[in-house]
């Protein structure tokens, strides 16, 4: 609905969206700080269990065949670095009355949330209820990331900080919530799924490429999806060859996926940046 122009220029307006803007962005920085602090419980800095040791070991880098190798999870160090570099960013007084910030600000804040809820929910909950956290988390990542792309980026600091660090956080967890819900099946499944854990880890794969391909697309060659997803499926490849549960089958088959997602990435980029350049000079 479009709002009439004397409400527009009606100072009590200017200042209910002012009061409104600052709101966001003080919401913004209060979810950041609430990731941390979750975090640092999570992960069990203030005396609880550490995360490779949380449920049984289930969520370590050997609890099931689809689990990345430990180096893996340094991305996380990326991502919380990225989004404290938005917090402070989205907060400066010039952001305050940004469209694509109104549009974006309340999304980010709900996934860094969610984010530190996963880790709280790793540390004390069951590992089903981590398998709907991290579900609900990508959800949300999804529709935020979307949302990058229906409101254009304004400069490079807004591409890097809200495009490059929301598409990180959606490709890593991506491939993490295929590691959760293996997980989760791995510990309630009898001993007799093992047998075909190649087959299946194989088709998971080859689904996650589909997911992977179907996210670039979708959002006309990001990058920041593509980088997390063959990151995180290098290591899972590295996981699947040198460290226990042992498996060829699906070292190999990450290794495929991660190089056709990335190098497709890579392609994408590269055409859109050429046709731009190339209607610029039309």
């Amino acid at each position: 609905m479009s709002i009439p122009l004397a409400e527009v220029w009606h100072p009590s307006y200017r200042v209910s969206m002012t009061a409104k803007d600052l709101a966001r962005q003080i919401i913004v920085i209060s979810a950041f700080c609430f990731m941390i602090v979750a975090a640092m419980v999570g992960t069990g800095l203030f005396g609880g269990t550490p995360v490779q040791a949380l449920q049984d070991g289930a969520l370590d880098q050997d609890g099931s065949y689809l689990a990345p190798a430990r180096p893996a999870f340094s991305i996380w160090t990326v991502i919380y670095v990225g989004l404290l570099a938005y917090t402070v960013w989205q907060a400066l007084p010039r952001q305050r009355g940004s469209e694509r910030q109104r549009a974006l600000g309340y999304l980010i804040a709900g996934t860094m949330v969610l984010n530190g809820l996963w880790l709280v929910t790793a540390q004390f909950g069951s590992l089903a209820l981590t398998v709907l956290a991290i579900i609900v988390l990508l959800a949300l990542l999804g529709v935020t990331f979307s949302r990058t792309v229906i409101e254009p980026a304004d400069g490079w600091a807004d591409r890097l900080l809200v495009d490059g660090v929301t598409g990180l956080h959606l490709g890593w967890v991506t491939l993490a919530t295929v590691a959760n819900v293996t997980a989760w099946l791995t510990s309630i499944g009898p001993p007799e799924w093992e047998a075909s854990a190649d087959l299946w880890g194989v088709v998971v794969l080859i689904a996650v490429a589909v997911i992977g391909l179907g996210i670039e697309i979708a959002s006309r060659w990001r990058l920041g999806p593509a980088l997390a997803l063959a990151w995180g499926l290098v290591w899972l490849a590295v996981g699947r060859l040198e460290g226990e549960p042992h498996s060829t089958a699906i070292g190999v088959t990450a290794i495929v996926v991660a190089a056709v997602i990335l190098g497709t990435a890579l392609i994408g980029t590269a055409a859109r940046e050429l046709t731009s350049v190339r209607n610029a000079e039309v």
